[in-house]
């Protein structure tokens, strides 16, 4: 069993450190609303801190899940910051989605105060991280990767380590560009069913059985058919982590028209009110242009 902190307490990282301490480990948790960290004190065995420094302080392992690179930055540095409490030896593993820029950034600092980080991106969603079934992708060092990683797996199912620092990321940059142009193509086929009437059920059933079969066609159809969008990942989070592929693209001079295409049409969705709905919403601008 492992010491291990977990900063941020949002729809992720409150099962995420929850499942920490169903596996045993000792957590302490730490939330900008301290109320959460409280919050989730009452629900699960551990100790909540009112700075990362103060969390992270004598632990081997501290977790993180935050929302971008602006907010990874201010749990990680300054007088308050996690590497302030962190020893040598440890190893930082965040979890958040955020640029390879920042994390070989933090990777580079690490080093210089002797802490190991590693970019570990997760991708399974709210209902993943619930059910600790998530996919994780990582960049670092082979070493501290290993150490970790019988430890992240208490909310994982699978985990691998890409490649050197900032690897993680550019893969979760990968698996939201596949999702963005499958989802897409999953409402505009859906659309066109619904306006031939087609019984929708027996279309997607002989479909789904087929080449065209994907994650996103067997758990969202239903609720794209229906226009229900009140649950998954939401739209305004997608659109960022489209933006830091697009800027990973541009730097690595790499084209990505389509991922474009789409981000647009989830800025459609947006203007609509769709902020928060889930990304399968891109099928409403074509049910209701």
């Amino acid at each position: 069993m492992a010491k291990v902190a977990f900063l941020g307490l949002g729809v992720m990282g409150f099962p995420m450190a929850g499942h920490l301490a169903a596996k045993g480990h000792e957590v302490t948790v730490y939330n900008r609303t301290f109320a959460k960290a409280e919050a989730w004190t009452k629900k699960h065995k551990g100790k909540a801190a009112k700075t990362p420094k103060e969390a992270a302080h004598g632990q081997e392992i501290v977790f993180c899940c935050v929302g971008n690179d602006d907010d990874l930055r201010s749990v990680v540095l300054g007088d308050s910051g996690a590497f302030a409490g962190m020893s040598k030896g440890s190893i930082f593993y965040d979890n958040t989605t955020a640029s390879a820029d920042v994390a070989r950034e933090l990777y580079g600092m690490g080093k210089k105060i002797g802490v190991d980080f590693i970019d570990a991106p997760v991708s399974g969603g709210q209902a993943g991280a619930e059910n600790g079934q998530l996919t994780v992708m990582c960049g670092g060092d082979q070493g501290p990767f290993d150490k970790a990683n019988p430890v992240a797996m208490s909310f994982a199912k699978a985990i691998t380590l890409i490649g050197p620092s900032g690897s993680g990321q550019i893969t979760k940059m990968m698996n939201q560009m596949c999702i963005a142009g499958i989802v897409q193509g999953l409402a505009e086929a859906l659309n066109l069913g619904q306006r031939s009437g087609l019984d929708m059920e027996k279309a997607l059933t002989a479909i789904s059985k087929g080449a065209a079969q994907s994650w996103q066609m067997e758990n969202r159809w239903q609720n794209m058919v229906n226009g229900k969008f009140d649950y998954g990942f939401a739209v305004d989070w997608m659109r960022k982590d489209l933006a830091i592929a697009m800027a990973e693209g541009k730097r690595a001079k790499a084209m990505m028209p389509l991922v474009a295409l789409v981000d647009q049409f989830y800025a459609r969705v947006q203007e609509r009110g769709g902020s928060r709905w889930d990304t399968s919403s891109l099928i409403e601008p074509l049910q209701k242009p």
